[in-house]
């Protein structure tokens, strides 16, 4: 049966199926029980199970079950010695016959070599070759004088909800399990998994000992490195996509380590208040709250409270995406952030440098209001800078938030640097009171404040004092 048939007999399945079940010629008498059971729709069935059964045969050997390396005093002769699910123990996936492993970060961890067991149950040392902590990826490599069996990626671009897919590993040491599902969700982020986040969901079981291990398509192409589960849930599962793991093993090959680009912007999601401050749409984007000095961002010209929409074209919607954007982006490459500045659109040509390992993220709580403003302020001075670990000379400090404030609900705190209300800047007290002085009952402030080495934009409501 050619791909395009089973395809087409796998998409028709279960309506087909059942129809040809409840519509078969009724048996006459004198048929034997066999052939009663020799329906059209049970054929069909049939059929499609073979398909799902071939799929699992033919992907199973690739997969590797790892676990941590022999310690001094134990004995490869003797597997009861080490429980198959200790704590690092996990699945991979090879990549090509030469050997190459692909797996899970936190399944290696410090880790220099581990052990593999094949699906011949053949023990083997594995070099690692390269982690990406930020992905939660690594690469491993095995030695042999064969060719090992092995599997191919494929497009996770092409992914889409609904469609099924096979999940193979080894959850607490039950070699080659298979768990067939659906894709549940693509594109799935805030998860705080990894720095870069773009799973896709399944509820194809995953349990421990399954990261690091292959999320197939019925094709018996890798689509997905599982890497967590939901532990208080059952059905949700999430894996890698194909394509961004792609990316990082060729780096980790060719390089040992992963370089990625680099803007030097701090960002915040666009919330309902903050959208309309800066007339957007709640969501269009995301809001620069710090542009660090002398890299790509300032030397393009983006500042302090533009909204970035898009890379190269491409949406940008959550800070995580901006993220991943620009983070896939080859250090030197020039790329076309499109900003809205004061309600007007404009693309700005950044050449991107490489990312630094500290990356300022800021992000605040969800809008509060209706309540007083509540903090006293004072003039920053040198004291008050070391003891919060400013870098900044001049400001206005908040000396006390009130409990129960909207300044507390969201968020602000002692140390708190105030530089400016409404988008205008304050470098003193008498700055930030003849600002506050402008304002109405029931009119929003934007701030935006310096904690520490982060900056973030919030927006209170003022009432009568």
């Amino acid at each position: 049966m050619s791909a395009r048939v089973r395809s087409a007999v796998i998409a028709v399945w279960i309506f087909a199926g059942f129809l040809g079940l409840l519509f078969s010629p009724v048996a006459t008498a004198g048929q034997s029980p066999a052939a009663q059971g020799d329906t059209a729709g049970l054929r069909l069935l049939e059929e499609m199970q073979s398909v799902i059964t071939d799929l699992a045969e033919r992907v199973k050997p690739a997969v590797v079950n790892i676990l941590p390396a022999q310690g001094p005093g134990r004995s490869k002769d003797n597997p009861r010695e080490r429980l198959p699910n200790s704590p690092g123990s996990g699945s991979g996936v090879i990549i090509d016959q030469d050997g190459h492993i692909v797996t899970n970060n936190h399944v290696v961890g410090e880790a220099t070599e581990v052990e593999v067991r094949l699906s011949d149950k053949t023990r083997v040392t594995a070099q690692v070759l390269g982690k990406d902590p930020d992905t939660d990826l690594a690469v491993l490599k095995i030695s042999g004088d064969r060719r090992f069996p092995s599997v191919t990626f494929g497009d996770s671009g092409a992914v889409k909800v609904g469609q099924w897919v096979l999940a193979v590993g080894n959850p607490f040491g039950l070699d080659r399990t298979v768990t067939l599902g659906v894709v549940s969700g693509i594109g799935r982020e805030n998860m705080n998994l990894s720095r870069y986040e773009n799973y896709i969901q399944t509820d194809a079981s995953i349990n421990p000992g399954n990261s690091g291990g292959p999320l197939f398509n019925l094709r018996g192409e890798v689509i997905g490195i599982n890497t967590a589960i939901i532990n208080f849930a059952q059905g949700i599962g999430f894996a890698i996509p194909s394509n961004m793991a792609k990316q990082v093993i060729q780096q980790l090959l060719a390089r040992g380590k992963v370089v990625r680009g680099w803007l030097g912007v701090g960002i915040q999601p666009i919330t309902v208040d903050l959208a309309k401050q800066f007339s957007v749409a709640e969501s269009e984007g995301v809001l620069v709250n710090e542009v660090f000095e002398n890299d790509p961002a300032a030397r393009a010209g983006i500042k302090p409270g533009d909204i970035i929409t898009k890379v190269d074209g491409k949406t940008v919607d959550t800070p995580n995406m901006l993220s991943r954007l620009i983070a896939a982006a080859e250090p030197g490459a020039t790329v076309g952030i499109e900003v809205v500045r004061d309600g007007k659109r404009q693309v700005l040509p950044v050449p991107l440098s490489e990312r630094r390992e500290s990356v300022v993220v800021a992000s605040v709580p969800s809008s509060r209001t209706e309540v007083k403003l509540g903090i006293d302020v004072q003039d920053l001075t040198a004291a008050l800078a070391e003891k919060f670990k400013l870098k900044d000379a001049r400001g206005v400090l908040i000396s006390k938030v009130e409990p129960g404030s909207v300044a507390q609900a969201e968020g602000l705190r002692e140390g708190d640097l105030i530089k400016e209300v409404n988008r205008g800047e304050v470098t003193t007290v008498n700055d930030f009171t003849a600002a506050i002085a402008r304002m109405k009952r029931e009119e929003t402030i934007l701030l935006r404040v310096v904690r520490e080495s982060r900056a973030f934009y919030v927006v209170l409501k003022t009432t009568d004092k």
